[in-house]
């Protein structure tokens, strides 16, 4: 599984973000951009998924994995964001609400 850390993730370019955080927390506050498709629901939304490779995002990192394993088995070019959401605001990058 292909996994950045969330210094890296603050320096990618025109990468898609997918947040699979549950709405309320999606809510709470999330990466700039990010994409919410709950994972109880990405199986649902699977024609929604970006074209190309894209980044999943939780909030430590959990969720996202497993997201990413079952995504990379159907052929997907996706990566997982080690420390998920949690991290970046504790690394004091902007956040959206």
């Amino acid at each position: 599984m292909k996994s950045i850390t969330v210094q890296e993730l603050r320096e990618r370019i025109d990468v898609p973000l997918i947040d699979v955080r549950e709405p309320d927390e999606f809510a709470a506050g999330r990466v700039p951009g990010a994409v919410n498709m709950p994972m109880s629901t990405i199986g649902e939304h699977l024609d929604e998924l970006p074209d190309g490779a894209f980044d999943v995002i939780c909030a430590v990192g959990g969720r996202s994995g497993r997201v990413v394993e079952a995504l990379e088995a159907r052929g997907y070019d996706v990566t997982n964001v080690d420390g998920g959401t949690n991290d970046w605001i504790a690394s004091g990058f902007p956040v959206e609400r």
